[in-house]
């Protein structure tokens, strides 16, 4: 938390840069609703990424090199699983037959529904486990000091990895998401029109007020994003548990350029075959790691090897054996 206090000069900037990039994404950029092109979606992705890269610069300049470690490391994590929520969004749109045009515009406020829940998660989170100690004991001459919530993040990931590594691979599967719980509370609360009316997400018909399909589109993103993050935010906490800085500033770049890595990616997802392997690999490490830490310390830059390393490998592998066609 010191850092919130030692440093309110990047949490200054950090809120400037989010603010005025929003801004310009929403407001200037895509005023208009359109088809998010191949180059658009490229340059803004490069865009992201530079941001986040710069502000780790800052990180490093302004506070240390373990710091800067300690960013990159938990933006690397957050970016990698997040790969999934890509193939719930274009599960999403195809189930709701969202035209390509409102894509983003979906995107953008799922986006800042995921900004004020993740702050949530995290702030809460690291208030949580400052509360969670174990008494200090010693073995074989060492004090050790044991966090509860850590010990039980540390477990879950590990048991996600392992099941992440056996899931299916078929991405395919049009599940049925009139089910979805975020559907059945809309309906609930809301009258749902059957139709589209342009970009919208209210709309009047007959003197009735009513949410349009749209609007349960971006229900159903907001909800999956809840449950993806309780694997990613474990996962962060595992980096710098102790520093709701590090982690809201790198979690939030990351998110940030998740839409435009969709648009980026969405038509070449079934290349990344060997991918779920290394997500599961880094699961399993980073639960590991929350395990052994109170009798092992794992460094920043080895973590942050370690992730750069198996999502690169991952990557390449996806590419040099990619899966077998099936024959018809």
């Amino acid at each position: 938390m010191d850092h919130l206090i030692n440093h309110p000069g990047l949490l200054f900037v950090f809120g400037i840069v989010i603010f005025v990039m929003l801004l310009l994404d929403l407001g200037v950029f895509n005023k208009n609703s359109h088809v998010v092109s191949t180059k658009e979606a490229l340059i803004w992705t490069v865009v992201w990424i530079g941001l986040a890269m710069c502000f780790s610069g800052v990180i490093y300049y302004y506070m240390d090199f373990e710091n800067f470690a300690r960013f990159q490391s938990a933006y690397w994590i957050e970016k990698a699983l997040s790969i999934d929520n890509l193939f719930v969004f274009i599960l999403v749109f195809t189930f709701f037959k969202v035209p390509k045009e409102l894509h983003h515009r979906v995107l953008f406020w799922g986006i800042i529904g995921a900004l004020i829940f993740r702050a949530i998660f995290i702030f809460a989170g690291v208030e949580l486990i400052n509360h969670t100690y174990l008494p200090a004991v010693t073995i074989w001459g060492k004090e050790i000091q044991i966090n509860v919530v850590l010990t039980i993040f540390g477990v879950f990931l590990l048991v996600s990895g392992i099941k992440s590594w056996f899931a299916s691979d078929d991405h395919s599967n049009e599940e049925d998401l009139s089910k979805n719980f975020a559907v059945r509370m809309v309906h609930r609360f809301f009258k749902v029109s059957k139709e589209y009316d342009g970009d919208k997400f209210f709309t009047v018909q007959n003197g009735i007020k009513m949410v349009t399909p749209l609007f349960v589109a971006l229900m159903v993103i907001e909800f999956t994003d809840l449950v993806f993050a309780v694997d990613s935010i474990p996962a962060i906490f595992a980096i710098a548990p102790d520093d709701p800085f590090i982690l809201y500033t790198s979690n939030i770049f990351a998110i940030l350029g998740l839409r435009s890595l969709y648009f980026l990616l969405a038509n070449f997802m079934d290349r990344f075959s060997k991918l779920k392997y290394g997500l599961a690999i880094i699961l399993s490490f980073i639960g590991i790691k929350m395990i052994i830490s109170p009798f092992v310390h794992i460094e920043s830059t080895v973590s942050l090897s370690v992730i750069i390393g198996v999502l690169v490998l991952s990557v390449v592998a996806s590419f040099l054996f990619p899966p077998k066609t099936k024959e018809i």
